[in-house]
């Protein structure tokens, strides 16, 4: 308990001349919700995929500048960064919004629902912002135009960070937060918020976490070998569906026997299984293609190698071989426990303590993670179900029927202003 309590009254003690601005950024995130609710509809109408953010990059870019910003475009393909210079010298805070949309075809009956379509992996689609970063970007404009109105008070500067392909882009290339940071995005920032509107908590609530928060991700592909056969007289050869079967079973043994589940949990996901072309005929390979997810290092390099040793072992037991490989995708995103009990009270008092949630763990992915591994960086969630909703029957991320309670968007707003406030005031 002593360790958490010297950060709680450093906090208390060294943010009280900022606290002062509270109330003035209450008053404009009042003044400024209509104008972020337009931003977000105007970004819903108008959704742009992975990298190709240009239209939306342009919006941003407008904004800011019109802010004083010194804005740079074309980071990482299409993001744009934005630096507000405050008064008196301090840190300097990053706040991020990502811009990316998805290739889903929309169903929410809103007047500005989605109409785009596209070809997407050879698919005619509808493209869609099925996982609220039109608010995401709605919400951090609105805070750029908050602390634009009160730099010269602003004991530091803020970097803007608005972010394309958080969705990622699948072809081994780098993209994203990745991107942004061997760019170089992260080297002047002296610490990093973000957050996630989440569809399954009530607006005018916020969910953190403590620790590992949000899932490692990693792409799989198993290739099993055998030797092909007549379907009529399977002993004269190796059957590699057969194998691949058992190994798909072997594989969920990692999680029931091998991961403490009662620190984190893991996700061993097959999602697709190709091999074979007819009936009577004993294939001579299966491929089969997955998901891997983990939170922290240790977990993520046991369950690769019990992957790979129970693949390749199952397949010789057969008489086959096989081949795994494994590309990591994104890191677990992690809330530094001693940062987020310094910054804990920020997000209360934005949001009221009974307002506040502690979550578990989310299996779900974000590249956030990448700006945690270069500086602090503190990861939440902001509701967005409407008042009364039931989280089981909400439509959740990442479906045609997502929908957000645009409500709680001036919660957002609050929320990062208030970190960036609180943070420089503990400098």
């Amino acid at each position: 308990m002593k360790k958490l309590v010297l950060p709680f009254l450093f906090l208390s003690i060294a943010s009280f001349g900022q606290s002062s601005l509270r109330p003035k950024i209450d008053q404009s995130a009042e003044k400024i919700e209509t104008k972020v609710i337009e931003w977000r509809r105007d970004f819903h109408e108008n959704p742009e995929l992975s990298n190709q953010e240009v239209r939306t990059a342009k919006v941003i870019a407008e904004h800011l500048r019109s802010l004083g910003m010194e804005v740079t475009e074309g980071v990482a393909i299409t993001g744009v960064v934005g630096v507000l210079k405050g008064g008196k010298p301090g840190p300097m805070v990053g706040l991020r919004a990502d811009m990316d949309a998805l290739p889903v075809t929309e169903r929410a009956d809103v007047p500005f629902k989605s109409t785009v379509t596209t070809t997407y992996n050879g698919q005619e689609t509808g493209v869609m912002h099925a996982c609220g970063h039109d608010s995401h970007m709605a919400i951090l404009m609105g805070v750029a135009e908050v602390l634009a109105g009160m730099k010269d008070q602003l004991q530091g500067s803020v970097k803007f960070i608005f972010q394309p392909a958080e969705e990622g882009v699948y072809d081994g290339s780098l993209a994203g937060a990745e991107l942004m940071v061997k760019e170089g995005v992260m080297k002047d920032v002296d610490a990093i918020f973000g957050l996630h509107i989440w569809a399954q908590i009530e607006a005018g609530k916020i969910g953190y976490r403590s620790g590992p928060f949000m899932a490692a991700v990693d792409n799989l592909k198993i290739t099993v070998n055998g030797t092909q056969a007549h379907g009529a007289s399977p002993w004269s050869g190796v059957d590699p569906i057969v194998t691949s079967s058992q190994i798909v079973m072997g594989l969920q043994t990692i999680l029931s026997r091998n991961v403490n589940v009662t620190q984190n949990p893991a996700v061993v996901t097959i999602g697709a299984i190709h091999g074979g072309i007819r009936s009577n005929i004993i294939p001579e390979k299966v491929e089969m293609i997955g998901t891997i997810r983990t939170f922290g290092d240790e977990q993520q390099a046991l369950v690769h190698k019990r992957i790979t040793e129970i693949a390749t072992n199952i397949a010789e037991s057969a008489g086959a071989s096989a081949n795994v490989e494994i590309g990591k995708l994104y890191p677990s995103t992690v809330n530094p426990p001693a940062f987020t009990a310094q910054m804990l009270p920020s997000i209360q008092a934005a949001a009221g303590e009974g307002n506040v949630i502690a979550m578990d763990p989310i299996t779900g992915s974000e590249d956030f993670s990448f700006f945690q591994r270069e500086k602090p960086g503190i990861f939440i969630m902001l509701g967005g179900m409407k008042k009364g909703g039931d989280p089981l029957t909400t439509p959740s991320h990442h479906t045609p029927d997502f929908y957000l309670e645009e409500s709680g968007f001036k919660l957002g707003v609050r929320a990062l202003s208030y970190f960036v406030v609180d943070y420089m005031g503990m400098k």
